[in-house]
């Protein structure tokens, strides 16, 4: 990749990142409540709905960066030509090694937002202080692996789609599509991977929410999707389903498109100025 094209990637990402993460926190703020081992309303209902936004804030774009460089890269790396049937492997490959990449900044910014989202009354910074006195810095990768587990699968379904969605536009209307038809297709994309990936959702949250020395908090996903089959059913592996789908879902519209957008723009800026 070139300098223009890394540095392009780096700045959109965290662009994007930023914007849909400030964006639809309060969204993400319903989900993770929902699927809380306590309930919604002792985690908080809908009252400080935007706890935790400062762990969010500080993670967003060296993240959604992170993501992008390694995503770009990858599929800059294993290029093939437009029309081989190996282009969704390319493309899940690339967002699965993004994801890797991305989930060491994303978990500990993930594990504090989302005990601050259930505890409400308790500042972001004295969340992460406690964290690390209790816990040291494994506590703030507690369920990194789970994470993982659930961002894979849940890219090399959207990413794949995303792209595949863009190509059949591009072809129909014989020209690249438009940010906003980017946006679109991201959308569409997102939300369908949301739904199907709900269940590792829930054992994400329910690890990193566990208290510290319990059997959930040793982050074993198929333990705590056991565990909450177990208590709830199937009711419980899609709890916050709604949530999560349209906060991806207009989450996809606005990170992809905004990524799409800040990306050929930063693009052309660098040829003008070259």
């Amino acid at each position: 990749m070139d300098r223009p094209g890394f540095m392009a990637s780096l700045v959109a990402g965290g662009v994007a990142g930023v914007s849909v993460d400030l964006i639809l926190f309060p969204l993400d703020t319903i989900k993770t409540r929902l699927q809380s081992p306590q309930g919604f309303n002792k985690a908080g209902g809908f009252h400080g709905i935007y706890a935790g936004v400062p762990s969010a804030a500080v993670g967003s774009f060296p993240n959604a960066a992170a993501f992008f460089i390694t995503y770009e890269y990858v599929k800059w790396f294993l290029h093939t030509d437009s029309s081989s049937y190996l282009t969704p492997m390319k493309h899940m490959l690339a967002a699965s090694a993004g994801e890797v990449v991305a989930c060491l900044i994303r978990v500990p910014s993930e594990v504090v937002k989302q005990r601050a989202q259930v505890s409400a009354s308790t500042r972001t910074f004295q969340i992460f202080s406690n964290i690390l006195y209790e816990e040291g810095i494994q506590g703030l990768y507690r369920g990194y692996k789970s994470t993982v587990l659930r961002e894979i699968p849940f890219s090399l379904v959207q990413f794949p789609l995303w792209e595949s969605l863009k190509a059949l536009w591009s072809w129909r209307q014989d020209h690249v599509v438009d940010s906003w038809q980017s946006a679109v297709c991201g959308a569409f994309a997102g939300g369908f991977a949301a739904a199907v990936t709900t269940p590792l959702d829930v054992a994400k949250t329910r690890i990193m929410l566990a208290k510290a020395g319990s059997s959930t908090a040793n982050g074993n996903v198929l333990s705590a999707l056991h565990g909450v089959w177990r208590s709830q059913g199937l009711a419980g592996l899609f709890a916050g389903v709604f949530p999560r789908m349209a906060a991806i879902s207009l989450g996809g519209f606005i990170f992809l498109g905004a990524y799409d957008h800040t990306h050929s723009l930063l693009l052309e800026v660098g040829r003008n100025s070259s």
